[in-house]
């Protein structure tokens, strides 16, 4: 069974290009790109990984984590940072808001792959590692 990737992104080129990316690795992906409607298709598609800009219109990438995080039903699921934002500083501050890992823009292609494959449950965790564990 393909795992699950929801792709949080309002930039429609880089939205395209993240999700044919993973289809072409084999997952399962959804794309949405507004962070308003983030949470609630999260829940109705059951990520195994949630990938989000930081850079949001409306709701933040840091506002949409934080939601994630405090939703009972989606807040073990591993959430991948995408942004722009590349100083030491910025990652730490995503990390501190719940991301379990960041990819600076632009992305290296095999580097994203490889993250996203970093960050996927094995088949003993239905929802990978909590923010803390990495």
């Amino acid at each position: 069974m393909a795992k699950r990737v929801l792709v949080v992104e309002d930039n429609e080129l880089n939205l395209k290009l993240f999700c044919d990316l993973l289809r072409a690795h084999g997952f399962e992906t959804e794309g949405v790109r507004d962070g308003r409607e983030a949470v609630a298709r999260a829940r109705a598609f059951q990520p195994d990984l949630l990938i989000t800009d930081i850079q949001l219109p409306h709701v933040s990438g840091y506002d949409l984590i934080a939601q994630v995080r405090g939703d009972l039903t989606l807040r073990t699921t591993p959430i991948l940072a995408v942004t722009a934002y590349a100083s030491r500083a910025d990652e730490e501050r995503i990390r501190a808001a719940g991301a379990n890992a960041y990819v600076s823009k632009p992305i290296a292609l095999a580097a994203f792959v490889a993250q996203v494959n970093a960050l996927l449950p094995t088949s003993e965790e239905p929802h990978g590692p909590g923010p803390a564990a990495l």
